[in-house]
């Protein structure tokens, strides 16, 4: 028997409950991984909500690292003994242990640590594919980057920093700004006090920025269609303040060309081979020290809820990591 969190309807924290489970043998193409991190992000909330509807009863988590204790037959991606980490789900990482399909697992580095690898791997995937495919970001050109002090932020202002980017973020705190400040930030505006759109465009000498990385969603929208430069790319990829309302069509038009994509790391890591080569550029900037991972947070397995309520009060900075 191990140890999961489950819920059974879709609500708050309180709907997740802990529950002990007997897990199958692997079938083909199937392993059994025990974990040792396991990655807390803001998607999870969505699972939990039924924003991201999921079929219930249903796990909660889609990031951990861990050891493979057994495979099933036709598995070829790992073995017995390899430490792996997976991001992107099957849903059902909050748990000791499962079993899941070998095909997402990626094995670890002998330099890379568990709980390190726990708390990068979504969001740093998430931070390559904004940084390396969705916008190629190069020397000399100037981003924004909304919730700069968050998990996937504080990756965005490293990485866009070390490839040459002047990097603008936005933050709700002083407490925050120095954080992204020391994650390479080079200007952070505290929008409780500040109209960022305004301050983007003081900073850049009016000319606007030619994209903005926006986690927060509805909030920010507005404003960060009005920090794009004409032919800008607004890149919508998370909802932390609700869904981005709709919109005509027009107003992208009126506001000079824009573009505006809504990714995916689903999309972007579709094959095995896209996630591995995404993966080896991660590691590669963790390695070189580039990109520092910062774990600020950690919580035992069985309060999962209370670190959910942390996540959405916006009282954590940083990565998130669950210890079974």
């Amino acid at each position: 028997m191990v140890t999961q969190i489950q819920i059974s309807e879709v609500g708050g924290p309180e709907v997740m409950t802990t529950v002990a489970v007997e897990l199958a043998q692997p079938g083909p193409g199937e392993v059994l991984i025990r974990h040792t991190a396991i990655g807390l992000n803001y998607i999870d909330t969505y699972h939990r909500t039924g924003l991201y509807p999921v079929d219930l009863p249903s796990g909660l988590g889609i990031e951990a690292a861990g050891v493979v204790e057994s495979v099933g037959p036709d598995v070829s991606e790992v073995s017995p003994g390899v430490r792996v980490v997976y991001a992107g789900g099957p849903v059902g990482s909050y748990s000791q242990a499962r079993v899941m399909p070998a095909a997402p697992l990626v094995p670890l580095p002998d330099d890379i640590e568990d709980v390190q690898a726990a708390a990068m791997m979504i969001k740093g995937l998430t931070a390559q594919y904004l940084l390396r495919q969705t916008f190629v970001v190069k020397p000399g050109v100037t981003v924004l980057v909304h919730a700069a002090a968050g998990g996937v932020g504080l990756l965005l202002c490293q990485w866009a920093a070390h490839l040459g980017a002047t990097v603008i973020g936005t933050v709700g705190s002083d407490q925050k700004a120095e954080l992204a400040r020391a994650h390479g930030c080079h200007h952070v505006i505290v929008y409780t006090r500040e109209v960022f759109a305004e301050r983007v465009r003081e900073l850049t000498a009016g000319k606007g920025v030619p994209v903005v990385y926006d986690s927060v969603g509805k909030a920010t929208w507005e404003g960060s269609l009005d920090c794009l430069a004409p032919r800008g790319l607004m890149v919508s990829y998370g909802n932390a303040s609700g869904p981005v309302p709709a919109f005509e069509p027009g107003v992208l038009a009126l506001k000079g060309s824009l573009f505006v994509t809504r990714p995916t790391l689903f999309s972007y890591a579709a094959t095995r081979v896209e996630l591995l080569a995404m993966a080896d550029d991660l590691f590669d900037v963790v390695r070189s020290g580039a990109v520092k991972v910062a774990i600020r947070q950690t919580y035992p397995l069985a309060e999962a809820a209370d670190a959910h309520r942390a996540l959405e009060a916006r009282e954590t900075t940083g990565s998130t990591v669950l210890l079974p």
